[in-house]
């Protein structure tokens, strides 16, 4: 007769009839809307009443009606009839309140709202995020009565009030920084019988209050969001500001305030891009920084190379695992996965390798950069007799090292080379300096794990047990040159060396290593052919532009150009420098007349003099002498 059997209770305890795929008043499942039900006559496949299992499924959506708190299912009471329910987590997005955040850029910058109500009660919460160890995140005062909540240094948050029985502070203190740029919850309440502070995860702190005194709390003044009274204010980001159930309007404000910024989208979301070669931004206060510390670059953006120069017979050795510790406590650590990259142990496991550097070498053959393991595993990377480069890898199953030879260019030529490495399982990339990257794929029988990798070495192979026949050939004398922007995985063996870091424990070096980027960016760009260059003057099919009598006419027609308009603006700023003196070097004059009375019945100046003057004499007073200078 239509009611129906099942139904699911949401907020309100009100039954809801409509399911995942469906909406609010629609007595459907998602196959219902979409009309592709398993029977037709009827809205949800489970109503089909088939023996087979059916299913109906979808996202209930409809935010006013969430979350489900129970569900009922009817009509399984009948011999044969079974059903199963599964409800999904709730998951929110977008709330606009929660993310509604302004960013502090000024330490005297702050936003003001109406006088907070909160004579018995008051329930403040909010979201933070900041580098600066202190400044006050809001405050709003009284005659003697005040509310405060602030950040006292880089591990404590304080919350003080006075009703008029004196202040009262309650400070909670964090075992980590809390000015790690990452965001921290602060809830302050106080009522009547105490006052409570809690800061992310951490123990509540409590303050009861006293038997008898004042209990209501009268402000008088604006609520100030940031800096007031003078005090050091607020540097970061608060977000989801919640005052007596209350969302502030944080981004509005901040719109026309001076100071503060809406949202906390950061600098590094607008600049983040200038961090090269894997360098992280990090956020600063107007402004940014890239940290560079896991790249093998240096500078303020990453790109700056880190290399040095190898005498014969130095080496330079890497060990992945740190001194002292078992092989055992840290055989599952990844050289991609570890937590702590500078630290990294061996692994049975590493199934993959990205390994780039730049090099130049006068003097081959030579040992580039070798791999050694534990086991009988390496990888290396050669220049041969002949000057041609060649990577070599040994990963077991196979009875020889398989070898990707690069015969078409000599690499020992002084010039510096890029090299870009990067095995995924038998897959292996390889890209010399600008040139196409070229694939090639590790044989069928070969492992394709690397297991245990115990140490990189860099100019020369010094490792104890069996070295290939070919590379114990090109150890000696040893690679002479320049290595530069030397990096495996998340390692940068050259500049643990040369910057002193948590990783130099790792570095052996055998001989003076001296800093140099003899052996950064490639000079080599890839060949144009003489059918398309337009400058080779063997080629068929291009002309060059100019005959020698052309260019010569061009030359000197745009030399007398050039010339005449040097010679205008030279007139012209001589021109001005002569103002330019005469205004500043004038001389102040005075300018007295005399003027005669009844000039105007006078037949000339004299007249109208001698008119005035009965006396008049020759010899006229000073004053009355008429100076023009």
């Amino acid at each position: 007769e239509g009611n129906p059997y099942t139904w699911w209770v949401g907020k309100a305890n009100e039954k809801h009839y409509y399911w995942g795929g469906s909406g609010p008043g629609i007595q459907k499942c998602a196959c219902g809307i979409e009309r592709n039900c398993t029977d037709p006559k009827y809205y949800c496949n489970c109503d089909a009443d088939y023996k087979q299992w059916r299913k109906d499924t979808g996202m209930l959506s409809y935010k006013e009606h969430l979350p489900v708190s129970q569900v009922v299912v009817g009509d399984v009471d009948r011999p044969g009839s079974e059903a199963k329910i599964s409800v999904g987590p709730v998951r929110c997005q977008g709330d606009r309140n929660y993310w509604n955040a302004a960013s502090f850029v000024t330490s005297s910058s702050y936003l003001h709202f109406s006088t907070f109500q909160g004579e018995t009660s008051a329930d403040i919460s909010f979201y933070f995020k900041t580098s600066a160890s202190d400044g006050v995140f809001l405050e709003n005062l009284g005659n003697t009565d005040f509310i405060k909540l602030e950040l006292k240094s880089a591990t404590e948050v304080s919350f003080s009030f006075d009703v008029g029985n004196g202040p009262v502070e309650i400070i909670v203190r964090s075992p980590n920084q809390l000015n790690d740029d990452q965001w921290h919850r602060v809830n302050a309440e106080r009522n009547v019988k105490q006052a409570s502070l809690q800061v992310d995860q951490l123990p509540l702190e409590v303050r009861k209050a006293p038997t008898e005194g004042h209990t209501r709390l009268e402000l008088y003044s604006q609520l100030y969001v940031g800096a007031a009274g003078g005090q050091r204010g607020f540097l970061g980001c608060i977000r989801s500001l919640r005052m007596n159930g209350v969302t502030l309007d944080l981004e509005e404000r901040a719109k026309v305030t001076p100071g503060v910024k809406p949202g906390c989208s950061g600098h590094c979301t607008s600049y983040g891009m200038y961090c090269a070669n894997g360098g992280k931004c990090v956020e600063k206060y107007n402004g940014y920084s890239c940290d560079c510390s896991k790249t093998a670059y240096d500078g303020p953006f990453c790109i700056k190379d880190v290399g040095a120069f190898f005498e014969e017979g130095m080496w330079l050795r890497y060990n992945f695992r740190s001194p002292g510790t078992s092989i055992k406590d840290l055989v599952s650590r990844t050289l991609l996965s570890s937590a702590d990259p500078e630290i990294t142990a061996p692994d049975l496991n590493l199934n993959k390798e990205e390994l780039s550097f730049s090099f130049s070498t006068t003097k081959s053959p030579c040992v580039l950069l070798y791999i050694s393991s534990y086991t009988q595993d390496f990888m290396a990377v050669l220049v041969k007799p002949s000057g041609n480069l060649q990577i070599r890898y040994s990963l077991g199953g196979t009875k020889e090292p398989y070898n990707i030879d690069v015969d078409h260019r000599n690499m020992a030529n002084g010039q510096p080379h890029t090299i870009n490495i990067t095995r995924n399982g038998r897959d292996i990339v390889l890209q010399l300096d600008h040139y196409p990257p070229t694939s090639y794929s590790l044989p069928t029988a070969s492992d394709i794990q690397f297991n245990s990798p115990k140490a990189l070495f860099l100019g020369k192979v010094i490792e104890i047990g069996k070295i290939d026949q070919d590379i114990y050939k090109y150890n000696t004398p040893g690679f002479t040159g320049c290595l530069s922007r030397v990096q495996f995985n998340q390692i940068a063996p050259l500049k643990a060396a040369l910057r002193p870091t948590n990783a130099s424990s790792h570095v052996h070096i055998q001989g003076e290593l001296v800093e140099s980027n003899c052996g950064a960016s490639p000079l080599t760009i890839p060949p144009m052919s003489a059918a398309t260059d337009p400058w080779h003057l063997d080629s068929a099919s291009a002309d060059f532009p100019y005959n020698g009598q052309a260019i010569g006419d061009g030359v000197n027609r745009n030399s007398a150009i050039i010339g005449g308009v040097i010679a205008v603006v030279i007139f012209t700023i001589l021109c001005t420098l002569v103002f330019l003196i005469r205004y500043m070097f004038r001389h102040k004059g005075t300018y007295h007349t005399n003027e005669a009375k009844g000039a105007e019945s006078a037949e000339s100046a004299d007249a109208a003099i001698m008119n005035n003057d009965p006396n008049f004499t020759e010899t006229i007073d000073e004053s009355k002498k008429e100076w023009l200078i």
